[in-house]
């Protein structure tokens, strides 16, 4: 399961490792009670088959480790505030796997207690990447065979992740670097609107994206397909909110690029801007500041969710260690 900005995505995967199926609720339903997703799940397998599941959980900043979820105390978050837009849809769903009979661990999230990462990283930034990142960085590793490489992930969010060895080394998250669809960094004149009470810091962060450019505001599964609407209207507010996004994800992935001690084998692009070929072919709009430095592969977005399906195989088949994160199974 990958806990996302505009839903929860599902992946079921074979014991031979071949993926079988994905589906995705929208997280406004599943918060309703109009859809069970454990329902949902057991019309598409038997349930008593299911060996193990891997979920995410928003910011997985209470946990450090792999761990069952029966272990984990807080859904392993060490707060809901200031994590972005809330609809209370993915408690839901923790809620009804918690209380299944189906085997099920927790991954963490990236912050400065996760003793796998970089120490400076970790110094300089309490959260680094919420817990779906570790899965997609997971999918990304298996998929390319890279060991050296930065997995960016561009969607509501963005967020870029170094993998050095690997390793996950470090990430950027949406509050500090660069704009995603939805969320994005808190610049000065948002800090003194929250000092003002103008907007919370939630709020702000919440809107910082690129609709904070292209003026559009609403329900987040909604925007993404506004703001594409209004660009291929060649609406010039959101043709420049597209491009400063572009510009932003471009400028941290040199930066990480900059510091990283390995020679990079390539940059993944993913989430469901990142995948886009059109209208914008997102790709070749990165590549306009890389200017074909890297080696680029391109994963759908349900590379969270599948990701989270390999390691509950790995996890299943005794692995102790996901790109340098422990496992305690």
């Amino acid at each position: 399961m990958d806990h996302g900005t505009t839903g929860i995505s599902f992946a079921i995967m074979s014991n031979d490792g071949n993926p079988v199926e994905s589906f995705k609720i929208n997280r406004e339903d599943s918060k309703a009670g109009r859809v069970s997703a454990i329902e949902e799940l057991s019309k598409r397998v038997n349930l008593d088959e299911i060996k193990l599941m891997a979920i995410t959980y928003g910011m997985g900043d209470g946990i450090s480790s792999i761990l069952p979820i029966d272990k984990v105390k807080n859904r392993g978050i060490l707060s809901i505030e200031g994590a972005g837009r809330i609809t209370g849809g993915g408690t839901s769903v923790y809620t009804e796997i918690y209380k299944s009979d189906i085997p099920t661990i927790v991954i963490p999230g990236l912050h400065k207690d996760s003793p796998s990462l970089d120490p400076l990283f970790s110094a300089a930034y309490s959260h680094q990447a919420s817990s779906e990142k570790v899965s997609i960085s997971y999918n990304a590793f298996l998929a390319t065979g890279w060991k050296n490489m930065i997995v960016a992930d561009i969607s509501s969010n963005s967020v870029n992740i170094l993998i050095e060895n690997g390793k996950i080394r470090g990430a950027i998250d949406a509050c500090i670097g660069a704009m995603g669809i939805v969320h994005g960094p808190l610049d000065l004149e948002m800090i003194r609107n929250i000092d003002e009470n103008k907007s919370t810091a939630n709020e702000a962060f919440s809107t910082a994206g690129a609709v904070k450019i292209a003026n559009i505001d609403g329900k987040v599964a909604f925007m993404k397909d506004i703001l594409l609407e209004k660009y291929e209207n060649q609406d010039p507010d959101a043709k420049l909110a597209i491009d400063s996004l572009v510009f932003t994800v471009a400028m941290e992935l040199l930066g990480l690029a900059g510091i990283a001690e390995k020679k990079l084998e390539g940059i993944v692009l993913t989430g469901s801007l990142g995948f886009m070929k059109n209208p914008i072919d997102f790709e070749s709009s990165i590549n306009k500041y890389l200017k074909n430095k890297f080696d680029i592969a391109i994963l759908p977005p349900t590379s969270g969710a599948f990701g989270s399906a390999e390691i509950a195989k790995d996890v299943y088949n005794q692995k102790k260690d996901i790109l340098g994160i422990k496992v305690d199974y």
